[in-house]
């Protein structure tokens, strides 16, 4: 998976007088944290953000945040949720959870079909239940997408979670084999 860098200074102020100050000049109010980390608050650039959502799934993206406290230091994060304005779609406070690389972490992976199925062509209609799936894996082997392949699936026929290939470090966080698509009528 790609890494991404970000550049984030440390901002002193908390409060909506600050944090409106900081979006007119551009900036979104932020903050990092993890289970070894003391929460610090950051600034980012509104535009810089922007140009790493484009580029993937936001719930797998890890970043490489290069905070600015008069001196540089890098940290590995990924996003845990953003916040926008309900009718502008601005950006109005960002959350990144700094990750260690030598531990597992779960995280959303899209499902992508691939092909038409036999059944589709028979008149059924591929009905799609699950659209993500919770894996378990080390940060340098999260998975851009889960692809399946569904151009043996007859009518009725369905694909579970067990039936799903998948890479040698990655595991799904499934206790039951719950279906992920199928093939109706």
């Amino acid at each position: 998976m790609e890494q991404f860098e970000l550049n984030a200074t440390v901002r002193k102020t908390t409060g909506n007088s600050p944090a409106r100050e900081l979006r007119r000049g551009g900036h979104i109010p932020a903050v990092i944290y993890g289970p070894q980390t003391e929460p610090v608050l950051l600034s980012v650039n509104n535009k810089e953000f922007e140009q790493i959502l484009k580029k993937g799934n936001i719930g797998s993206i890890i970043l490489n945040l290069i905070i600015q406290n008069g001196k540089k230091f890098t940290k590995p994060a990924m996003i845990k949720e953003f916040q926008s304005h309900p009718v502008s779609g601005n950006f109005l406070h960002i959350d990144f959870y700094e990750i260690d690389m030598q531990r597992k972490i779960n995280v959303m992976i899209p499902i992508v079909t691939k092909g038409i199925s036999k059944g589709v062509e028979l008149g059924g209609l591929l009905q799609i239940i699950r659209r993500e799936i919770e894996v378990l894996c080390m940060p340098g082997d999260i998975p851009e997408a889960i692809e399946l392949d569904i151009t043996d699936l007859d009518v009725g026929d369905s694909v579970h979670v067990e039936e799903i290939p998948l890479g040698e470090n990655v595991e799904i966080l499934a206790d039951v084999n719950y279906t992920v698509l199928t093939i109706v009528t």
